[in-house]
């Protein structure tokens, strides 16, 4: 062959052996190729406004890669391909997170397997036992983020708990200490019982509750009656402190000032206003407990009231209560009050009463509101220049709406963030205590007796620091000015408060810059059936097993195809598409490569207006694709991707040029298919990394890496509008004549006759003929009539007798088929008509049985142009 002098023999071996795409013998050869490389590291050069940065989502240390960590890894990874392929140093910036209580929880229940505690064995015991499960499992997710193509920074891998990382969580504590805005106090948290430790909001989950609502009636000490409140924690009312209700409600205006007298414990409870009290809530009067409620304790610090907690860290009733009480679980406790309620007749009714109760993700436990002493941070000032850098756009959300709004309303509306948490594994508190002195700093204080405190900070304080402490803040290192500040965070809304804001919060006060530009809120990819992906729900799908079954392209194409700003049902459908999609495209480029001449790509070489439209669609979809990656619509951007390879380059242009490739002399025309095929490889390698990179590999000439090649540059000066005009007419022309094949049971070798009655197609008639099947003839009185005239445009096409078909049977066929429409549209329309259901049916339900009526319609409308 021609090309032979062009390309090695032994990747024309290749080629010639490998007849199908085969993920498993090819992602881990091209995945070393690109780590011998060190494409993945970049040089610490230049400043950030020169190199594009992310700083990846840190996954927790022992955990394995779920569909949200491949989803945000496919977003990412496509976004820093993209990025290197433009020639920018591109660092993603990696590691892992700590994950304090996750960590301790499975390190905890191994010791329990052993018999053993975490108290048993000590606090430095345990802390080594930590390491070591982090030796022997942290390295887990690494490998399984190599599986799906991910190209990480694995060279400058970063934990949260390095040294260096630990130094500058300290130093960060001690500067917020030092400015005031880290203090000691007693303040209402989450309280975990199962794993006693407050815990963060991140770590909390509602779930339904089907309970009772009590009445109570609290007798007033005037003796003039009794005031009654409604209660789904009876247990709770022996902390009661006083009774309060609206003051604009006109039942209990009378009764404000006066004091109602404590059921069960005799506690005198003045009857207050406040504006908070919801007046149509159970009776309208609303017992406050400031020890056991976020809300109640809010109304209590504002009036002063005092704060009783008789449930204790444990989850039991302490000594705060009647002793009869004392030592119960909550639920018993709780059934012990109701019935001494209802012996003294103060239970006026009870209600179900079904709603939302905090429980613990860690341990499964209902969330007691305890107040505790804590370590926090007062956020106001931290909050006010994290407002105005998304108020003024120089950090935007994708998309805008409602992410934007919702970041402004939290941080206006911040609270106290209680950092401290009642753990051993994770950044003990640079605190130290002698007597009632208090040192806070990175060091240790001088001299003995100083006891350091043993709580160790919320993870998210740490996670805080991630853009710029994994880069070597706070040391102004090479790194940190070549890489800071990142570009882009990429995550889902479900910790856009927890997270983002903590980071953007952080950066500013700390490196005085933001910490990225742009932050993507991607979807959170949910079970097919709705329900959130859980292992212990039975609805949790390993991307692992999808990457063995259908490999890593595929999973990667499937997940960008399916994602966008809105929760969605995961669909296999879509990897199954991406895997036909990766085998598609090899077939494709077989077919080119071993029939090419060893011509070089050039865009510049068409000698037939097909080439002309090849390469104009090609720099159309160069200029569509770059804009929709760039502004964060992946899916869009992977679906006009395999729409223009498999329908635009595969189905049209490669039999539109197989004549002409099959040539002894096809120069030209291989000059466009490498064209053609080198731009569909580098805008699909971010998405699909691998098969793009083997098939580059097997290119003719010296390509290099496909993943630091050139990102293509729509060139306008190529398009041609004239060129696709004219192609255009012809896919409508043979797509109407393959219909009437169709309609008429043509076989598929059948040759119809037919005669060319439009215009335009001066050039094309051949291919017309060729894609069509069907043999064009002039006019001659021995054709005989007219079977029918297909619409095509600028005219028709008479088709004439022929072996073909049977023009009786195809008339019956097409008779029937007119009739079946006939039904569907006189369905439809009656349905339409019908004002209820336009009126009470979904709005994409009505939309969806427009369209299909407007589809009958035209369907019908060719049947009877044809």
């Amino acid at each position: 062959m021609a090309h032979l002098a062009g390309m090695a023999a032994d990747r024309l071996k290749t080629l010639e052996e490998r007849t199908r795409y085969e993920p498993a013998d090819v992602e881990s050869r091209v995945f070393a190729r690109w780590r011998e490389a060190h494409i993945f590291h970049p040089e610490p050069e230049g400043t950030a406004d020169e190199n594009y940065s992310i700083a990846v989502p840190p996954p927790n240390v022992t955990g394995s890669l779920h569909m949200g960590h491949a989803l945000n890894g496919s977003i990412q990874d496509l976004c820093i391909r993209v990025a290197r392929m433009r020639g920018k140093r591109a660092k993603w910036i990696y590691g892992t997170d700590h994950a304090g209580i996750a960590v301790q929880r499975q390190v905890e229940r191994a010791l329990a397997d052993e018999g053993v505690t975490k108290e048993e064995l000590g606090r430095e015991a345990f802390i080594e036992r930590v390491w070591e499960w982090r030796r022997r499992y942290g390295s887990t997710i690494t490998e399984q983020y190599k599986r799906l193509g991910a190209s990480l920074d694995y060279e400058d891998e970063r934990f949260t708990m390095d040294d260096d990382y630990q130094r500058a969580v300290a130093s960060v504590f001690v500067h917020l200490y030092e400015k005031g805005l880290v203090y000691r106090d007693n303040y209402m948290v989450n309280w975990d019982p199962g794993l006693r430790t407050a815990i963060s909001d991140l770590e909390v989950e509602q779930r339904t509750v089907d309970d009772k609502l009590y009445s109570v009636d609290y007798p007033l000490e005037s003796g003039s009656g009794s005031i009654t409140v409604a209660t789904v924690r009876p247990e709770t009312m022996l902390a009661d402190t006083a009774i309060a209700v609206n003051p604009d409600d006109e039942r209990y205006s009378r009764l404000i000032g006066e004091t109602a007298i404590l059921p069960l414990v005799g506690r005198r409870l003045p009857v207050i206003a406040d504006e908070h009290v919801d007046p149509e809530f159970g009776t309208g009067a609303l017992k406050i407990t400031p020890g056991h409620d976020p809300a109640d304790f809010e109304i209590g610090r504002r009036h002063g009231l005092e704060e009783v907690s008789v449930i204790g860290e444990d989850g039991r009733i302490t000594d705060a209560s009647p002793e009869r009480f004392r030592g119960m679980e909550v639920d018993e406790a709780r059934a012990a009050v109701v019935a001494e309620l209802r012996d003294e007749g103060l239970i006026a009714g009870t209600d179900a009463y079904t709603h939302d109760v905090p429980h613990s993700h860690r341990s499964g436990r209902r969330i007691e509101p305890l107040i505790s002493l804590q370590w926090f941070c007062d956020m106001n000032d931290l909050a006010r220049p994290a407002t105005e850098v998304v108020r003024d756009g120089r950090i935007r959300f994708h998309p805008e709406v409602p992410h934007k709004k919702v970041y402004l309303q939290w941080l206006e509306n911040i609270r106290p963030w209680c950092i401290s948490r009642q753990l051993w594994w994770g950044h003990q508190l640079p605190v130290w205590y002698r007597g009632e002195v208090t040192h806070v700093g990175v060091e240790p204080p001088e001299g003995e007796g100083w006891e350091r405190d043993p709580d160790v900070l919320d993870t998210w304080f740490s996670s805080g620091l991630w853009p710029f402490a994994t880069l070597g803040w706070p040391e102004r290192t090479p790194q940190l000015r070549a890489f800071y500040p990142t570009d882009l965070n990429s995550t889902a809304r479900d910790i856009i408060f927890l997270w983002v804001a903590r980071m953007v919060m952080f950066g500013i006060e700390l490196t005085e810059d933001i910490p990225f530009s742009d932050v993507n809120i991607h979807s959170v990819i949910q079970a097919p059936d709705g329900r959130r992906m859980s292992k212990s729900l039975g609805t949790g799908m390993d991307p692992l097993e999808l990457i063995d079954e259908h490999g890593a392209d595929a999973l990667r194409f499937g997940l960008l195809a399916m994602s966008s700003a809105q929760d969605v049902r995961f669909n296999e459908e879509r990897v199954k598409q991406g895997r036909d999609l990766a085998n598609k495209l090899w077939n494709a480029s077989r077919l080119i490569l071993l029939r090419v001449s060893e011509a070089g790509p050039d865009a510049r070489a068409p000698a037939a207006v097909e080439d002309r439209w090849i390469v104009s669609r090609l720099e159309r979809l160069t200029a569509r694709v770059t804009e929709l990656n760039d502004s964060f619509r992946f899916s869009h951007a992977a679906l006009d991707l395999y729409g223009a390879f498999w329908s635009e380059l595969c189905d049209w242009y490669l039999e539109l040029a197989k004549p002409r490739l099959y040539e002894e002399d096809n120069e030209d025309v291989s000059g466009v298919l490498l064209w053609a095929l080198e731009r569909t490889l580098r805008l699909l390698h971010p998405v699909m990394p691998f098969v793009t990179e083997e098939i580059w590999s097997l290119m003719p000439g010296d390509r290099g890496l496909l993943a630091v090649a050139d990102w293509p540059v729509a060139d306008e000066s190529l398009t041609d509008e004239a060129a696709e005009a004219e192609v255009q007419r012809l896919i409508e022309a043979v797509t109407s004549l393959r219909r009437y094949r169709e309609q008429v049971a043509a076989k598929p070798s059948a040759i119809l006759r037919g005669r060319l009655a439009a215009e335009g197609y001066e050039g094309l008639a051949g291919h017309l003929a060729r894609l069509a099947r069907i043999e064009l003839v002039g006019k001659d009185p021995s054709d005989g009539d007219v079977l029918a005239t297909v619409s095509v445009p600028g005219g028709g096409v008479q088709v004439l007798p022929s072996d073909a078909f049977d023009p009786a049977e195809a008339e019956r066929r097409r008779a029937a088929r007119r009739e079946q429409l006939g039904g569907e549209i006189d369905r439809a329309e009656r349905k339409l008509a019908n004002g209820k259901f336009v009126e009470r049916a979904p709005a994409e339900v009505v939309a969806e049985e427009r369209r299909k009526l407007e589809e009958y319609r035209e369907a019908l409308r060719r049947l009877g142009s044809e």
